[in-house]
């Protein structure tokens, strides 16, 4: 049975997340927002949305684990009440929320299917840009395929069986190296990628948790266990991608 819910990581996002969780939940789907070690003010935020929503269910960390660890809570929290889905949106306010039902569709055409984002940009920094390019060259060197689109978008959803048994067996990163790490573990896995194109929004208003120095050392340890992983399973690869060529975005 076919039953999404959303999944959303803050972490001091008190400005933004309010909006972000009321056009969410204009889709009718239930929400587990996980707060990731945020400070009091927005602790305060997110408590106030929960009490008013029963729909909504707050999980809390004490302190900062990281975006990965996050959803990864929030992914376990959603299969153990039921659910067989889970659209993973950021709290920040750069995902276009009127695109949640192009994903579900997507999801409920193809339930075996980790659904992700394939970012369409408008005015976007430089170094996002150059960025984007460089992982995306990799991760077709990770995967010996095209077949991943976009691999550094968060706005996806994953099928909770196939995700959580990747998890159990897996390590996958719990910083800023989740969202890649996790998609090519899941591709090697046999788990297909489908595509939505999707329109991001950058600003100066958004803050970014980014850090230049240990989240891209960060990243790069795990392109190079992404690399070495792909060594051991080449013959697995070949084969896969002959019976699974890329399929391009098209929600």
């Amino acid at each position: 049975m076919f039953n999404p819910c959303v999944v959303i990581p803050v972490y001091n996002h008190h400005r933004v997340i309010a909006s972000v969780v009321a056009r969410t939940r204009q889709f009718g789907l239930d929400c587990f927002l996980v707060d990731d070690g945020s400070e009091p003010q927005c602790r305060t935020v997110l408590h106030r949305i929960a009490a008013n929503d029963p729909a909504i269910k707050l999980l809390r960390f004490d302190e900062n684990r990281g975006k990965g660890a996050a959803v990864c809570a929030g992914l376990e929290a959603a299969a153990n009440a039921g659910f067989s889905h889970a659209l993973q949106i950021d709290a920040d306010g750069q995902h276009n929320i009127e695109d949640i039902p192009r994903f579900i569709a997507c999801a409920r055409q193809h339930p075996g299917a980790v659904v992700s984002g394939s970012r369409i940009y408008g005015k976007v920094p430089a170094s996002r840009r150059y960025g984007r390019k460089l992982t995306d060259g990799l991760v077709y060197l990770h995967t010996l395929s095209q077949a991943i689109a976009d691999s550094m978008c968060g706005y996806r959803v994953y099928p909770l069986r196939e995700t959580l048994q990747l998890l159990q067996h897996c390590k996958v990163g719990r910083r800023m190296d989740f969202d890649t790490d996790i998609l090519v573990r899941l591709y090697w896995e046999g788990v297909p990628v489908q595509h939505v194109a999707t329109p991001v929004i950058y600003g100066n208003d958004i803050p970014s948790h980014f850090n230049l120095l240990t989240d891209n050392l960060r990243i790069s340890k795990m392109h190079l266990r992404l690399f070495l992983g792909m060594l051991v399973r080449i013959p697995g690869l070949l084969a896969l991608n002959r019976q699974r060529p890329r399929v391009d975005a098209q929600y």
